[in-house]
């Protein structure tokens, strides 16, 4: 991929985490949100892992068919590197490519617990920052991506735009 089309997906990425952010997040929304996600996946027939989590606990997990182990795995990772760095998995991973810098050696991100590919996305609730993350795992990072911020901006009814992001 061009430099220049990382650096535009990075904008977009900016983007999305300055519009999809929360006035709140109870147990409840957690459960609409994530069966706004699944929704999503299953329009487009994406076999995804969906998981909601708060620092301290989750909130919501589903598991679509063609659904294995490995994706929950997939998911802890992700999960991981958003709660540490508050940026979705995609913008760190997309910013490292730019960089030409690998997630150890910028951010000591250790292989086994972090996964800088797209998936996973911080939950930012106003006066509190990054609470949690949403992620999804199963397809291609891209779409994993998109599947959960084309969930969240219908959910918080936040039109993006040309910030999503297309193939």
């Amino acid at each position: 991929m061009m430099a220049e089309t990382i650096a535009e997906d990075i904008r977009r990425l900016e983007e999305q985490e300055r519009l999809l952010r929360f006035s709140r997040f109870s147990p409840d929304d957690a459960w609409a949100l994530g069966n706004r996600v699944r929704e999503t996946a299953l329009a487009i027939g994406a076999g995804v892992a969906i998981d909601i989590s708060l620092r301290d606990r989750a909130l919501f997990h589903c598991a679509l068919p063609g659904t294995s182990t490995d994706n929950v795995e997939w998911i802890r990772r992700k999960r991981n590197t958003v709660l540490r760095l508050w940026h979705s998995s995609y913008l760190v991973g997309r910013r490292l490519a730019l960089s030409g810098r690998e997630q150890i050696e910028a951010h000591n991100l250790a292989h086994a617990d972090y996964a800088v590919h797209g998936g996973g996305f911080p939950l930012f609730v106003a006066d509190l920052g990054c609470v949690g993350a949403v992620t999804v795992s199963g397809v291609p990072q891209r779409i994993d991506h998109a599947i959960v911020t084309d969930a969240i901006a219908g959910f918080l009814n936040v039109d993006l735009g040309d910030n999503r992001l297309t193939d």
